[in-house]
């Protein structure tokens, strides 16, 4: 593979020298992290305008979750309980890195990490000292200092992640003459490619020669797409397609969004395509699922569009934190199907060790706050056991959060709006868009959920905004 002469000596030592604990009886991994992509942003879920027919048709390959769930309503947060298996709160990780400054909210929020902490265990360091070739490649975003970044995180190799959550468009000296989602991409990490060369096709192929070059050893490839996340950009040629397409009585009907969601369909497609033309797909688990909801946006041209979901990214209801969530294990016995068990970001690290056969540590295992997802994908049970899934954000979004709290327990939830100090609760399964707080009307039920809400906060050791 040439294009590898671009890493550093010591990641090539990493890779040219296998490890005796190296045996392809072990199943390969690859993590598909789209940004920002929305629960109804796929075909198979529902969209009637984005056109994803390589996902869909992966998707008759696995189990597609429709109660599935991001860690947080934005990026970073997300991203690191992939990486721990821990929730945000308890890494103390609860917004993007950077985040917004509101001097004029009413709350000062806390003091947060704006990085994810070498003292974590990760996911990626559990499958390298598995004997596993480990790869990130696209966004990280999780720490502005090098020091924080995918290949001191485990990763044998880096390509594309650093400290910016989306592609650089000339706003910064640091990314001068980069232009977006075509090179030059103004990436520490990516060598900038040919004119007109778009940013998701060639992350694309670098997950494809990497692979490639692992063929005989078993693999983690950690794939973090930057699409869908702002500057909207797509080729010409889609988004003329989707201008064709476009229809005011639809909810989802921006072109360009259209096709950046395309460009992720094509890139997944190139991915399994590679795989099975190696004769490796049916010894690898995929997964593909997204780091928080949709992105509404603001103005007259809209975004994506969550509908039936209220809200999305930045918000503190459905839209911000249910997304696509899809996982093809090795048995195909229930491929194809739909399950209704809530899932979340924080379940990834204990359910994919485990179906590998790697071994995680005690120490590490026990702060998991993630549950392994092997009964359904192995064992054919429709639940897991009884659990409750928390979120809190102790910040202020541009997109409409101020900081709250939730927790989801069966088909209830809470949602504690801190500022005001209120509550409200929604009977999911009967009210998905959760227009209906029902808070008054079970009372018992709402002190119920507070007495959990809160206990877990202190169990985690939650980060509060204070009054000013």
């Amino acid at each position: 593979m040439n294009k590898i002469n671009r890493f550093s000596l010591p990641l090539l030592s990493a890779l040219a020298i296998p490890s005796p604990a190296q045996t392809v009886s072990h199943p390969n991994i690859v993590l598909i992290l789209i940004d920002d992509m929305g629960w109804k942003d796929l075909g198979v879920y529902g969209s009637d305008y984005y056109q994803t027919p390589q996902i869909d048709r992966f998707a008759q390959d696995g189990i597609r979750f429709t109660n599935g769930y991001a860690a947080c309503t934005v990026s970073s947060p997300t991203r690191a309980s992939i990486m721990t298996g821990k929730y945000p709160a308890r890494l103390h990780l609860t917004d993007w890195i950077e985040g917004w400054k509101f001097p004029d909210a009413k709350l000062q929020i806390p003091d947060w990490k704006m990085f994810l902490p070498l003292e974590e265990t990760t996911m990626a360091e559990v499958f390298k000292n598995a004997g596993y070739a480990t790869a990130h490649v696209g966004k990280w975003h999780l720490g502005e200092d090098e020091k924080y970044w995918p290949e001191n995180q485990g990763f044998d190799i880096n390509v594309g992640g650093w400290a910016k959550g989306s592609p650089n468009l000339n706003k910064a000296k640091s990314s001068k003459g980069s232009n977006g989602y075509f090179s030059p991409y103004g990436n520490p990490r990516l060598k900038d490619g040919p004119e007109g060369e778009y940013l998701t096709e060639r992350l694309a192929e670098e997950a494809c020669n990497f692979i490639a070059e692992n063929e005989s050893k078993p693999f983690f490839l950690n794939l973090w797409f930057y699409n869908v996340h702002t500057p909207l950009m797509a080729k010409q040629e889609k988004v003329n397609k989707y201008q064709s397409l476009a229809d005011s009585t639809r909810l989802q009907n921006n072109p360009v969004y259209a096709a950046m969601v395309e460009h992720v369909d094509d890139a997944v497609g190139k991915i399994i395509n590679k795989l099975k033309q190696l004769g490796l797909y049916d010894n690898t688990i995929v997964v593909f699922t997204s780091d928080n909801g949709g992105l509404i946006g603001k103005g007259p041209r809209k975004i994506t569009n969550n509908s039936p979901l209220r809200k999305g990214k930045g918000n503190m209801y459905e839209g911000g934190v249910r997304v696509p969530f899809i996982i093809k294990n090795l048995k195909q016995q229930l491929s194809g199907t739909t399950n209704d068990t809530p899932i979340m970001s924080i379940d990834l690290f204990p359910t994919l060790t485990e179906l590998a056969g790697v071994k995680v540590e005690k120490s590490v295992s026990k702060s998991f706050d993630g549950a392994s997802l092997k009964p359904i994908l192995v064992n054919n049970k429709k639940k897991l056991k009884p659990r409750s899934l928390y979120w809190h954000y102790p910040h202020y979004h541009s997109e409409g959060a101020t900081p709250y709290s939730a927790v989801r327990q069966g088909d209830w939830k809470l949602v504690h709006i801190i500022e005001s100090n209120t509550y409200e609760l929604y009977n999911l399964k009967d009210d998905l868009g959760e227009s209906n707080n029902l808070s008054a009307i079970h009372p018992a039920l709402t002190k119920k959920l507070i007495k959990n809400l809160e206990a877990w906060k202190l169990r985690v050791n939650a980060q509060m905004p204070v009054k000013k």
